[in-house]
């Protein structure tokens, strides 16, 4: 990270013949090898801590000197599992999670992928950089879903060059490991590149079985986030893995997880990590990784175990110590200021060894990324949608069963008047090619028993997704998003009452993350008084395409069987 000059720079400040940049004075702050909280002073030059421990420097005199008496110091917290797309976008994710303390992130890449020409979406990590979180990536293998055009879309050449990009330090989410287990052997050719570089790889293991662990484990993988109970982190732990503890928007976990894992008789937390795994923007109106602290302390976990698992147990996981989780000499200074170590929530937030939060305020330092020059541009089309794209003949479709889980049915109902009645929980359901070149149709049911129109450019893989009883309101709901040029809009008899507006991509909102909560509050807040039973519309309509969950699923390529692995009713072309 640091070229000569620098380092030459950093050693003349320990010999007194340059002063530091900034000295935190009297600091009071927790070593994460020695697990134990410490009495000294940190000297920072630019992004780099020079030296931690009992000295000062010699010379001062152009050095900003902060009096820490009474504070508690912890490093920055680093969230290892991050889906910078959930309506938010990477940079207003980022901008967010510093004020609760977290400075670094590892990301998807998913909506890279998909989206961007490779080059543009490396300049795009170039750009990001400029951020005062840091931020490092994942190469995806598969796009949890199946895709047309899928083999060249995940060409062998573009995923090698996301494997090997610096910023990149894993391989995964391992959502398509079934298909891995069947023989795909150029996944596991990635993955073995991946380890061979010295990258990990992250698992993506709902309900494996013992035997099936074990496989994953001799295939390559590391880690593991997909634990729901204090069991299947036994047995994750018994074959080595490391065990990211989850508390998100669908799977808010951590209290259970933790309270199972005494049951268990785990009394360690070196082989754990913390993550929130991409949830929705209202969720974090909690925290994010100073939340999980919380939790964990809360629920008797040692209080240093629960700052590691944050910090210091990731960067070691990922072999990044040197840089990452600990204040030391010589790594970035990424510093959280905490009133009380009760409480990981930090007044004051180094990141970078720029102040991002002081006393409590908000410290903007980076600009705006202006996303159109890579690509990540406003969703537009030129070709028109018809009433006669509504028509249903499917004879079964679509029941849920919570958030995320769906299960065929057989449809008993003439599905080809313009109106559903309103005593049914049944709504019209279409997943509309984004380029317009292709649809399917059928029925959902269980998701609202009175939603009129309701219209997201937001989905797994960006495709237009529509819901709703009333065909008049489906299509004012349509028009509306084309207008805004992406975004979910909600239409009611023949009147738009919510919108969410995505420009970027059809997928991200460019406002701030607080702005971006309210909006979606607002959303489930209608959609829970039109008889949605759920909590996050926004992950049902991430995951319908998802065929890494059971049981059927609406795919690029038509009614998908994921137990089968088989299309049952293919996409219509228009």
């Amino acid at each position: 990270m640091w070229k000569n000059k620098h380092i030459r720079e950093q050693a003349a400040i320990i010999d007194g013949n340059k002063a530091p940049d900034l000295l935190l004075k009297n600091a009071r702050f927790l070593h994460s090898v020695l697990r134990r909280w410490v009495d000294g002073n940190i000297w920072i030059h630019q992004d780099r801590i020079v030296y931690a421990g009992e000295d000062l420097p010699k010379k001062t005199d152009a050095t900003d000197i902060v009096d820490c008496s009474g504070l508690i110091l912890v490093p920055g917290y680093i969230e290892p599992h991050a889906h910078p797309y959930l309506l938010y976008n990477p940079q207003s994710l980022a901008r967010y999670a510093l004020q609760t303390g977290t400075t670094t992130m590892i990301n998807d890449n998913l909506f890279l992928f998909l989206h961007l020409k490779k080059k543009k979406a490396f300049s795009l990590l170039r750009e990001l950089r400029k951020c005062p979180v840091t931020m490092y990536w994942w190469a995806r293998y598969d796009a949890q879903t199946v895709l047309n055009g899928e083999e060249r879309i995940f060409s062998n050449s573009d995923v090698k060059s996301w494997i090997e990009h610096d910023q990149v330090i894993q391989g995964g989410e391992l959502t398509g490991w079934p298909q891995l287990l069947d023989g795909d052997d150029l996944m596991l050719y990635w993955i073995q590149e991946t380890k061979r570089i010295g990258k990990k790889v992250e698992g993506h293991f709902p309900g494996a079985s013992d035997k099936t662990l074990a496989k994953m484990m001799l295939f390559g993988a590391d880690c593991d986030h997909e634990s729901m109970t204090g069991a299947d982190i036994y047995k994750r732990l018994m074959h080595g893995f490391t065990v990211s503890l989850r508390h998100s928007s669908i799977r808010p976990d951590l209290p259970v997880l933790l309270k199972e894992m005494k049951e268990q008789g785990i009394d360690q937390y070196d082989s754990m990590v913390l993550t929130t795994d991409g949830s929705t923007p209202s969720f974090y109106k909690q925290g994010m990784s100073d939340m999980m602290i919380r939790i964990a302390i809360e629920n008797e976990v040692p209080v240093i175990d629960a700052y590691n698992m944050a910090s210091y147990n990731v960067a070691k996981y990922y072999n990044l110590q040197h840089l990452h989780g600990m204040i030391a000499t010589g790594r970035v200074a990424n510093i959280n200021f905490l009133e009380d170590e009760q409480n990981p929530t930090p007044i004051s937030v180094l990141a970078n060894g720029q102040w991002v939060k002081k006393s409590g305020e908000m410290i903007a330092v980076d600009e705006d990324i202006r996303w159109e020059e890579y690509g990540v541009e406003p969703f537009s089309f030129d070709w028109e949608l018809t009433k006669e794209d509504l028509q249903c003949s499917m004879p079964f479709g679509i029941q849920m069963v919570n958030n995320v889980i769906t299960k065929p049915y057989s449809i008993a109902r003439d599905v080809s008047a313009d109106e559903l009645p309103a005593d049914s929980d049944e709504c019209f359901f279409m997943l509309l090619d984004r380029q317009g070149k292709w649809r399917i149709n059928t029925l959902l049911k269980g998701f609202a028993r009175n939603i009129g129109g309701f219209v997201s450019s937001f989905s797994t893989t960006g495709d237009i997704i529509m819901i709703g009883k009333n065909k008049s309101d489906m299509m004012l709901a349509f028009e509306r998003m084309r207008g805004i040029e992406g975004g979910i809009v909600l239409a009611e008899n023949g009147v738009i009452i919510h919108e969410i507006r995505l420009p970027l991509l059809g997928l991200m909102s460019n406002k701030d993350l607080s702005a971006l909560m309210e909006e979606e509050e607002m959303l489930i807040r209608l959609l829970v008084e039109r008889g949605h039973p759920y909590s996050d519309p926004v992950y049902t309509l991430f995951f319908l395409s998802s065929t890494h969950l059971p049981y059927i699923r609406v795919t690029q390529r038509g009614m998908y069987d994921v137990m089968n692995k088989t299309v049952l009713f293919p996409t219509l072309m228009r």
